[in-house]
């Protein structure tokens, strides 16, 4: 499925963020046929700062819920693959074994630092991330989509520099490359599409610049826009709303017309079907008599 979405449609097909199980069944429910696992948005809602300060096993362990919860397929940001080739392999066979369906690996250094903090952005050599693929790609084989990130314009590095990586990086193995860029405009990315002239698909990652129309990047064959971390950005500001008017209303009375119910809750994650198998599990010569 997530192949399809990235590497074989002739649209333009969008994937969006999820960071755990509710955020996975939401994005199902409003019509999304992918889900992103964000780093950034895991680590936020662990607690850490996305500067690989959850571990792997904790990334994974979120991406097991997000795939329980959902029958959509998953790619997963899996950062520099927390070290050298080794993690690299090692943190992607264990994705492949939760469920997901793809990773998405940076040409980052360990640790690494959110793309959009500061100005200090140090990257791989491209040898050595080559290897790094190469490992993930022999590990998964075909069982994984492997998306390489590009974070060179990040970096402040020219297009060159961008171009000269995505070419490595596809000659390792990659089945799609995510070009990543910190502009309020998408003139790097178009660059880089015009260049780059659909050697593999391309991903995009469109967070600072939102206003670009859509229409904009299926006239340059953009294969993939990801809305990477909307749902945690969305929960903290409907939290914080709630929190304060909580605290300084000391009632929950006005805001009750505002939140979910507790029967959308009950809905969206099927309490229904729970009693239909207490019935017929539990009870079963109920069931037989009916």
């Amino acid at each position: 499925m997530l192949r399809a979405e990235i590497c074989c449609r002739r649209e333009l097909s969008f994937l969006m963020e999820a960071h755990d199980g509710l955020s996975a069944a939401i994005a199902e429910r409003a019509g999304f046929k992918g889900l992103w696992a964000s780093g950034l948005s895991i680590a936020c809602s662990l607690g850490y700062r996305d500067a690989n300060e959850a571990s792997w096993s904790q990334l994974v362990d979120v991406v097991e819920r997000i795939v329980d919860s959902s029958e959509l397929p998953v790619l997963v940001d899996g950062d520099g693959g927390f070290g050298n080739f080794n993690n690299a392999r090692l943190v992607t066979r264990r994705l492949r074994q939760r469920g997901a369906a793809g990773v998405a690996i940076e040409d980052s250094c360990f640790p690494k630092m959110n793309s959009f903090v500061g100005h200090r952005h140090p990257l791989a050599d491209i040898d050595e991330f080559s290897g790094r693929l190469r490992a993930v790609k022999d590990t998964v084989a075909d069982d994984l989509i492997l998306v390489a990130r590009i974070e060179a314009l990040i970096a402040g590095h020219e297009m060159d520099e961008a171009l000269s990586r995505a070419h490595a990086y596809a000659d390792a193995g990659a089945d799609a490359i995510l070009i990543h860029s910190r502009r309020s405009t998408a003139d790097e990315i178009l660059s880089f599409a015009r260049a780059w002239q659909n050697r593999l698909p391309v991903v995009i990652v469109p967070t600072k610049y939102y206003r670009t129309p859509i229409s904009v990047y299926r006239k340059a064959s953009i294969s993939t826009v990801i809305w990477a971390n909307h749902s945690m950005r969305a929960a903290i500001a409907a939290m914080r709303q709630v929190c304060g008017r909580i605290i300084a209303e000391e009632s929950t009375a006005s805001i009750e017309p505002h939140i979910a119910t507790l029967e959308e809750v009950f809905e969206l994650f099927k309490y229904d079907e729970l009693a239909r198998a207490e019935t017929r599990y539990l009870r079963p010569d109920a069931e037989l008599r009916k």
